[in-house]
């Protein structure tokens, strides 16, 4: 086992934490070729540059009249109207002392320098008079004015979201290169667990920690490995970890990290693999397991299911965006306004809450029960409050949120 494993009492600060696992983190090497439509949520492999200028010509951003500036000096000009372009269609060279009825998106014709709104006309049969003032090159989207050709359009390690697929498809890109799927073992430890759907016996509870953390991963793209529930045995919890480290590049489990006789998981981990970190100095989630099997990084989190949620959210996440090679992995803290009083503590608690409006600016307002098997408390808030050590909190104060997305 590994010097720097907790395998004393002594608690190691959350940054601590984030720093032990993230700093010796490598993202993955290998990558795939995709269609941007099933990008969503996935890294760019490498930086994608632009073939072609966005928009490709100069067009109209309002439906109106393409003018000259020059016919345009006083306002009332009545100008003649001598062709009609709507989008998708190139119109002719502009005469001194004409104008074009133009539509959004159509090409500006040659010699316009202008387009007037159509609010700002008035049309007499083939002519239309201009009723407010012309500036040079109002209400026109200049060629490349979005992008440029050969401009990066995104760097390598930007996360897709819907609107950077937008751009992809912008440029005529069809495919793209991304990092691969991390595959994602998980299972779950636990005589009393059961499947949802099944009648509850004595002693026993459903396992919504799978749920919980399944979704989670989903929500971050990886392929998971269920390997269900495993009997409270050391040989059962051995058997599993070492088909789950032998599949898989990042174990995930809940339960069975802690002191107790039963705990079995971070027992197998010391004996087949390393474990580099065990006890935070954090509420909810003080039992955090962080170590390696074979070529698998392990995380094994605490049992109880808001403990699951909010040490998932701030070490495991990070983890994984950072292993598939995203350049931005670190949870973003945003000052808020405190709705709540809440003493000093020696452990760093983070408090499930829900922003609300105000005209003071953002509050955040605390869910009345944070313990941490009240996960209807994650489900009513939107984001955490970090409460830092021996850091009493006042009603008005300014106070770190983290939300959940």
């Amino acid at each position: 086992m590994s010097e720097d494993c907790c395998s004393s009492p002594s608690l190691i600060s959350v940054d601590e934490a984030i720093t032990r696992i993230l700093e010796p983190t490598v993202a993955v090497e290998q990558s795939e070729i995709i269609d941007i439509e099933n990008a969503l949520g996935r890294i760019l492999a490498e930086e994608v540059r632009s073939t072609i200028n966005v928009p490709g010509y100069d067009n109209s951003a309002m439906d109106g009249y393409a003018v000259r500036y020059a016919d345009c000096v006083e306002v009332g000009t009545q100008l003649a109207v001598t062709q009609r372009i709507p989008a998708g269609q190139i119109g002719g060279q502009l005469e001194a002392g004409t104008a074009a009825r133009i539509f959004t998106g159509a090409p500006i014709p040659a010699n316009a320098n202008a387009v007037v709104m159509q609010e700002h006309c008035d049309r007499d049969g083939d002519l239309v008079i201009i009723n407010k003032p012309v500036k040079a090159g109002q209400n026109i989207r200049c060629a490349g004015e979005d992008i440029l050709q050969g401009s990066v359009v995104l760097s390598a390690g930007h996360r897709l979201r819907p609107q950077e697929l937008g751009l992809l498809a912008s440029v005529g890109l069809a495919k793209v290169s991304v990092t691969r799927k991390l595959k994602v073992a998980t299972f779950f430890t636990g005589d009393e667990i059961i499947e949802p759907g099944n009648k509850l016996g004595e002693g026993q509870i459903y396992n919504s920690n799978k749920y919980t953390i399944k979704g989670l991963l989903q929500a971050t793209g990886c392929e998971i490995l269920d390997l269900g529930i495993v009997p409270d045995t050391l040989e059962a919890t051995l058997e599993v970890l070492k088909k789950a480290s032998s599949d898989a590049d990042l174990v995930v489990t809940s339960g069975g990290v802690s002191v107790g006789e039963e705990d079995y998981v971070r027992i197998a981990l010391e004996q087949l693999g390393e474990l580099k970190m065990w006890r935070i100095a954090m509420k909810p989630g003080k039992p955090v397991a962080y170590g390696k099997v074979a070529n698998a990084i392990f995380m094994g989190l605490p049992g109880n299911p808001v403990s699951t949620f909010v040490t998932f959210l701030l070490f495991v996440k990070p983890l994984i965006l950072k292993l598939q090679g995203a350049n931005k992995f670190s949870p973003t803290r945003m000052p808020v306004i405190s709705d709540f009083d809440w003493p000093s503590l020696k452990r760093q608690e983070y408090l499930r809450v829900r922003l609300v409006e105000s005209d003071k600016g953002l509050l955040a307002t605390l869910y009345p029960h944070q313990g941490s098997g009240v996960l209807s408390s994650a489900c009513w808030a939107d984001g955490l409050v970090e409460a830092a050590v021996g850091q009493a909190i006042k009603k008005g104060d300014p106070v770190n949120y983290l939300c959940f997305s």
